[in-house]
């Protein structure tokens, strides 16, 4: 059923309830990692266990997320966008609540699993509500909050654990969810979807649930365990390998799949899915080692980490609108272009970096890659959802979401083993210099001994040196090698075809 675009006040109201319930979950995806060693303490369990409050929520969020099209066309966008909102509110209430590791691990779980389709509609929701020359304005207001909500929360999470109890960063989502579904609702409940009596693929869902619960598995525990060193990491491995090989299999014959993969023959949404996942993939590595790196190695507390990483937020509050107005009149290509230009010299800037380094040389890369990523999330995903019926729209961001994600764990995982391996060859390689025969060596020792440290203290310090080194060597070639990729990205791009016209070129509303 097409519906009007809405105007005046409902169309602010709206942006502000959707934008709002985004914010809320991509920060609640960030939130509470730096909160880890409080809640881990507080509920008398070792920091390692504590990682699964992270690993639980976003294994059932990376299973949720590709059901959403499905979903939404068995009971509506509308209802299901509206349930699902509410549904998080009651778990995040529920984590808050949690009086032991087991609990809140359980109920991190169901609040995973009910989030899945909050973003992926309120994407296709916001479209729906604006004219078609104003969609990629949408788009881009969309896209500053899922910019935003990671800078935020690892600061926001700090200053919580640091002064209020844990639960807090949980409590919060209840007035904001609480608002965002009310709005919502009250707005866009003349504007139902049309539903349909679908049969459940229940071997396509099995297949699923299987196979990318066992892939975030590897992801998520696959450095703790050494990788395929370990045999429950090669069986975590195999199996998902076979469920997701025989899930693609299975969907492409099914009438009803779970999930649309016939979507992949439409040239733009696969050029705009394989662009901004691995895009974010090398982006969202760098987010996590950026802020781990100035902890563990510079000293930095939690609190600076996060500040040093929030600059990346400031362009793209100023530039994403300017880009969303007159999206219309320029190449898409173009504007990626620009914006994996900006990464990559952004990535070969951080190569640069040392051990006597100070604060602004962390933070003046982070705020001109918020040009690049101003650049990124509006135009790539303009692209992914041009040429396609308004019907498709919910399946296909589902499906970009879903990727993009499971694209942001490979990343991390990549980027942290890496780091650890790189680290162990340059610690190596350096220790073989430290001799009574290197004049730098003897220079250093003479320096540590007028200073009247012992050769017990001279040693331990300079173990301690070399290894800030090593780590420090091997961030600067993995931002090294990130900003190479992002050169070879911007090829993909042009393959994409105009026009890119979100509304997938139906020029009436929707």
């Amino acid at each position: 059923m097409n519906h009007p675009p809405l105007s005046g006040s409902k169309l602010v109201w709206i942006t502000l309830a959707l934008s709002m319930s985004v914010f809320m979950q991509v920060l609640d995806t960030t939130i509470a990692n730096v909160a880890l060693p409080t809640i881990s303490g507080n509920l008398g369990a070792a920091t390692s266990q504590g990682t699964w409050v992270i690993t639980s929520f976003g294994v059932a969020n990376a299973i949720a997320v590709p059901l959403t099209g499905w979903l939404a066309k068995r009971f509506g966008e509308v209802k299901l966008f509206t349930a699902s909102t509410l549904l998080f509110v009651l778990t995040s209430w529920l984590c808050g609540m949690s009086g032991s590791l087991e609990m809140l691990i359980f109920f991190r779980v169901l609040q995973g699993a009910v989030a899945g389709p909050m973003i992926p509609l309120s994407q296709s929701l916001l479209m729906s509500c604006y004219p078609p020359a104003k969609k990629s304005m949408a788009l881009a207001l969309w896209a500053m909050t899922v910019i935003v909500a990671p800078v935020f929360g690892p600061i926001l999470g700090g200053v919580i654990s640091d002064n209020w109890h844990w639960g807090w960063i949980f409590f919060i989502n209840v007035p904001v969810g609480l608002a965002a579904a009310f709005i919502s609702w009250r707005i866009l409940k003349s504007r139902e979807t049309d539903t349909f009596e679908l049969p459940i693929d229940k071997l396509g869902l099995a297949l699923l649930v299987i196979g990318v619960g066992s892939l975030q598995m590897v992801l998520d525990r696959g450095k703790e365990l050494d990788w395929f060193n370990s045999a429950e990491i090669l069986t975590l491995a195999v199996i998902a390998f076979l469920a997701l090989t025989y899930l693609v299999i299975w969907e492409l014959g099914e009438e009803h799949p779970i999930v649309d993969l016939s979507l992949f023959s439409q040239r733009n949404f696969t050029v705009g899915t394989v662009a901004i996942s691995l895009g974010f993939m090398l982006y969202f590595g760098a987010v996590v080692l950026l802020p781990l790196m100035l902890q563990t190695q510079l000293g930095y507390t939690a609190t600076w980490a996060g500040l040093a990483a929030a600059p990346i937020g400031l362009i793209p509050v100023v530039l994403s609108p300017i880009i969303g107005k007159n999206a219309h009149r320029w190449d898409m290509r173009w504007i990626v272009t620009v914006s994996f230009s900006v990464y990559a010299i952004c990535f070969f800037w951080r190569s640069t970096f040392n051990t006597d380094m100070d604060f602004s040389y962390v933070v003046w890369p982070q705020v001109v890659q918020g040009i690049g990523v101003a650049c990124f999330f509006m135009p790539l995903t303009t692209i992914t959802l041009s040429g396609l019926h308004p019907s498709r729209i919910a399946s296909a961001s589902s499906l970009s979401n879903f990727l993009r994600i499971l694209a942001g764990s490979i990343g991390t995982s990549i980027t942290t083993t890496m780091w650890d391996r790189r680290e162990a060859q340059h610690h190596s390689k350096l220790t073989e210099h430290v001799t009574q025969y290197d004049p730098a060596s003897v220079s250093w020792f003479d320096t540590m001994g007028k200073l009247g440290l012992g050769p017990s203290q001279q040693q331990a310090l300079t173990q301690l040196q070399i290894t800030k080194q090593g780590y420090i060597m091997a961030a600067n070639e993995i931002f090294w090698f990130c900003g190479i990729l992002f050169v070879l990205l911007i090829g993909l791009v042009w393959f994409a075809k105009p026009p890119f016209t979100a509304s997938g070129g139906d020029s009436g509303a929707h």
